[in-house]
């Protein structure tokens, strides 16, 4: 096997990585999600090395010794991070000549013979689901026979093999886990509606919604969603419980794993027969969730020591919500959110701002709906159209951008990139900044946060902070506004 190095490179200060790589900026307060994507090929590696460089605040000159007696590199990179990612290549290979470097993720997929082309020292890109790539890669097999990857020749051309198949049999990849243990410190990871430190990993991959503007269901997870086993999902909850006792809550990172009413259900009676949910076990769990999970679902799910959801929301104007292709009805979501809360869980809600058909009256709509709502937590994000999704290929053809060619600044903070005849990206941009205050500066809210604080030190400490990291996002968007 080639000395393999998996690596999230260093980048802007606060970048985290981007959510199960769905999505890459700076927070309003900051949070990092575990490398799954690089973890899990890792896992099938055997001898190699994950680094997360921005969430272990590392730099260049931290890691550079790393290079010195590796044959492999796998580097994560996306559309945000691919400028700094192409430089760190450059470093590397001027470090270690005789070092063969891929990239992997959605930009690279979608933009391959573009990614090549844009860095010399980039010797091939893993297209689909790369984690049987990078084995062959590590195996040392000649490039021509190996699926899913483009790749430079000696005479400089670039050759384009063929796809490489879907991942079929989930239980077939190993867990990623011992790889977190080995390689990262989970204290390093956290994210401000969950429980600090957290561990989170995928169950599944795919996503049969179509959204327009979700980046991986449209590139490398596609819509067919293929999970694991529940016996297999709980080998690897076993293992944290008695490998990583620091650990306080578990992530499911699948993309919404709540679709699988039955699967969902199942994992969540198994996870009880281990403690989860009862009296004195104090680890819980989380997923991300469609706002149309029924009652009786979320009703085993909670009994199940399920505690927080990640839902997106996106809007509260159901013809937007249509124009993204959501399947979701805001009726149907409002009694959704009125279930979860009856039955004690934390919602943390997510909204996007410049979707197509946003109008100044319908970005005033969600705001009410989000407060009328209520979740716990909210993230306010702005229409981010990547290369490969449905909403980029309209921002195209229907010449939407802004004239600019990135998705954030050069410090990681978000721009509004899309732009409409009767609605600017200026004024866009500057709605998030007051739906945040709308909805965190109400004394409804501030009475919720400081009554957390008061019954609870740690949580006293933590939401100081995060109040600073907010104030200080909303300081860098009046800069870079």
């Amino acid at each position: 096997m080639k000395r393999t190095l998996f690596l999230q490179a260093p980048s802007f200060d606060g970048y985290d990585g981007g959510a199960g790589a769905r999505y890459q900026m700076k927070r309003e307060v900051k949070s990092f999600w575990y490398p799954t994507w690089l973890a899990q090929p890792a896992a099938m590696v055997e001898g190699s090395k994950l680094i997360d460089a921005p969430a272990h605040d590392q730099s260049w000159d931290d890691i550079a010794h790393e290079f010195d007696d590796r044959d492999l590199v796998i580097l994560h990179t996306s559309t945000p991070s691919f400028g700094q990612d192409i430089r760190t290549a450059e470093l590397i290979k001027q470090r270690n000549p005789n070092i063969q470097i891929a990239m992997v993720g959605a930009k690279v997929m979608v933009e391959d013979e573009k990614s090549l082309q844009a860095c010399a020292a980039v010797d091939l890109v893993c297209r689909e689901e790369y984690d049987y790539t990078c084995v062959d890669l590590a195996k040392g097999l000649p490039l021509a026979e190996i699926d899913g990857i483009t790749w430079r020749a000696e005479d400089g051309s670039i050759i384009r093999n063929k796809d490489r198949k879907m991942v079929e049999n989930m239980d077939d990849l190993p867990m990623v886990s011992p790889i977190y243990k080995r390689d990262l410190n989970p204290v390093k990871y956290f994210g401000g509606y969950q429980r600090h430190p957290y561990v989170s990993f995928y169950t599944g991959r795919g996503c049969k919604s179509r959204c327009t503007f979700c980046l991986w269901p449209q590139t490398i997870g596609g819509h067919n969603y293929r999970y694991r086993s529940v016996p297999k999902v709980i080998e690897e909850v076993k293992y944290i419980l008695e490998n990583m006792p620091e650990v306080k809550e578990i992530f499911f990172d699948d993309d919404t794993l709540a679709d699988a009413h039955e699967h969902v259900v199942a994992l969540s009676r198994e996870l009880r027969k281990l403690g989860f949910g009862t009296k004195g076990f104090d680890i819980t769990w989380g997923c991300n969730a469609k706002a149309n999970v029924p009652y009786d679902v979320l009703k085993e799910m909670k009994a199940g020591g399920c505690r927080v959801l990640l839902v997106g929301y996106e809007s509260g104007n159901q013809k937007i919500l249509h124009n993204i292709k959501k399947g979701l009805r805001v009726d149907v979501a409002r009694q959704f959110t009125k279930d979860a809360h009856s039955l004690g869980l934390t919602i943390h809600g997510t909204f996007i701002l410049g979707l197509p058909g946003e109008t100044l009256e319908t970005i005033e709509e969600t705001i009410k709906y989000a407060i009328e709502l209520n979740p716990y937590t909210i993230q306010v994000s702005l229409a981010a159209p990547y290369p490969g999704t449905f909403l980029y290929k309209q921002a195209v053809e229907n010449n939407w951008f802004d004239g600019s060619d990135h998705l954030l600044t050069d410090g990681g903070n978000q721009i509004a990139q899309l732009s409409y005849p009767h609605l600017s990206s200026a004024v866009i941009f500057d709605k998030v900044e007051e739906f945040y205050k709308r909805y965190y500066f109400r004394p409804r809210k501030i009475a919720q946060i400081v009554g957390e604080m008061v019954r609870d030190w740690d949580m006293m400490k933590r939401r100081l902070r995060e109040g600073v990291e907010f104030f200080d996002f909303l300081r860098r968007r009046k800069e870079a506004a």
